[in-house]
C-alpha cells in the first residue's frame, strides 16, 4: 500500500521495523513515551496483518513525519468496524496534509478489510485533533469514561 502526493513529496506506506526509532519519538509527542526497544517489539506484536495497518506519512527525504495505527475486529454489537488506535504528526509538520494522508489510506484499508466505519477515541484535551477529524467527516457521537487496570 503505497499513496504519493507528488505535488508535497509524501508517501504513506506501511511501517517497518526499522521505523522504530522514529514511531517511539512520535508516540513522546502524542503524550506516550517509549523507547525504541518497546516501539520493536510492539511492532512485531501487532498481527496478524489482516487486521492491524500501521502506516507512516514519509517525506522525499525519507523522513516519518507521522504513523497511524488502525485495527479491524469482528464486534457483535455493530457491523465490522476499523478503529484507529492512534495518530500522530510531528510537531513541526502538521496541517500541512500529513494526517489527512493517513486518515484517507487507513479508511481506504479498511473498507477492503470489509469495514462499515471507523471510529477513533481522542482524549478530551486535543481540541485542535478534534476539529480535524470532524473536517474529514468524522461526527462527535459519543463521550464515555475510560477504564484500565494494570495486571
Amino acid at each position: 500500500m503505497v499513496k504519493r502526493n507528488e505535488e508535497k513529496k509524501l508517501r504513506i506506506r506501511r511501517a517497518k521495523t526499522s521505523d522504530a526509532a522514529r514511531l517511539a519519538e512520535l508516540a513522546g509527542e502524542l503524550g506516550y513515551p517509549t523507547t525504541t526497544a518497546q516501539m520493536k517489539r510492539r511492532l512485531r506484536q501487532i498481527k496478524p496483518a489482516s487486521q492491524h495497518a500501521v502506516l507512516v506519512a514519509v517525506q522525499a527525504d525519507g523522513e516519518v513525519i507521522g504513523w497511524l495505527h488502525l485495527s479491524v475486529e469482528p464486534l457483535l454489537e455493530v457491523d465490522m468496524r476499523g478503529e484507529i488506535n492512534g495518530l500522530v504528526i510531528g510537531e513541526a509538520h502538521r496541517s500541512l496534509g500529513a494526517g489527512a494522508e493517513l486518515l484517507a489510506a487507513a479508511e481506504k484499508w479498511a473498507h477492503k478489510q470489509g469495514c462499515k466505519s471507523v471510529s477513533l477515541r481522542s482524549n478530551v484535551i486535543r481540541e485542535r485533533a478534534h476539529k480535524f477529524y470532524e473536517r474529514h467527516g468524522y461526527e462527535h457521537y459519543k463521550t464515555q469514561k475510560a477504564f484500565r487496570k494494570p495486571l
